[in-house]
């Protein structure tokens, strides 16, 4: 069973880089879990609005661009036949048990690591697409959704980086991604924020 086993030294440096990873998975998991949970009750308040007739409304509808209520009943909203934001509460849940876990410093089994990388490829493809559907698709911005990109990013590049290290760590791609995790997470933020820039501009504001 030892080849199950989590094999990354947990001495010095690496013991700092672990309890940064279980604060960011415990701490982020819990502003997604969070968000997540928000917009499940907004969607449930929405569609009650809409059946009494009233006309739809969220408490996080900001201006016409800004705003859960323009994207809370697309389409895009209900990807797999029911709410995304069921798939955040699950899905960080158990990001959040793992950070605690990883704090407690508690020996994971390999595959929950495989599991977790898994589920943020997993995530991060999704909010990728989002990203997309809202930006250049539906022309909105619900501020919680945001909220859930932002924190899916970093839990995506420290985990992935966390993994080559452990186990490949000689692999050219290993040694880029977990030297310059930091840059690389600013950078894709960067992206993010200029595709919203560029697309609305000063209409964020309007």
């Amino acid at each position: 069973m030892t080849d199950l086993i989590d094999d990354v030294d947990t001495t010095g440096d690496d013991t700092l880089a672990s309890r940064g990873l279980g604060l960011l998975l415990t701490i982020g998991g819990a502003i997604g879990l969070f968000s997540a949970a928000t917009l499940i009750v907004e969607k449930v308040n929405f569609l009650q609005d809409l059946a009494d007739g009233k006309p739809g409304s969220t408490s996080c509808d900001i201006n016409p661009i800004v705003g859960c209520g323009k994207v809370i009943n697309t389409d895009q909203a209900s990807a797999f036949g029911f709410p995304n934001p069921i798939i955040g509460v699950a899905g960080f849940a158990i990001v959040v048990v793992i950070g605690v876990l990883v704090l407690a410093r508690v020996t994971l089994p390999k595959f929950v690591w495989l599991g977790l990388q898994l589920g943020v490829i997993f995530g991060i493809a999704f909010v990728t697409w989002l990203q997309y559907q809202s930006i250049y698709e539906i022309h909105g911005l619900c501020p919680y959704c945001m909220v859930v990109w932002s924190i899916t990013i970093p839990i995506f590049v420290w985990v992935t980086a966390r993994n080559l290290r452990a186990y490949a760590p000689d692999n050219p791609v290993s040694r880029i991604v977990t030297e310059w995790t930091l840059l690389l997470n600013i950078l894709w933020y960067v992206a993010v924020i200029s595709a919203i820039w560029f697309q609305f501009g000063s209409d964020l504001w309007a």
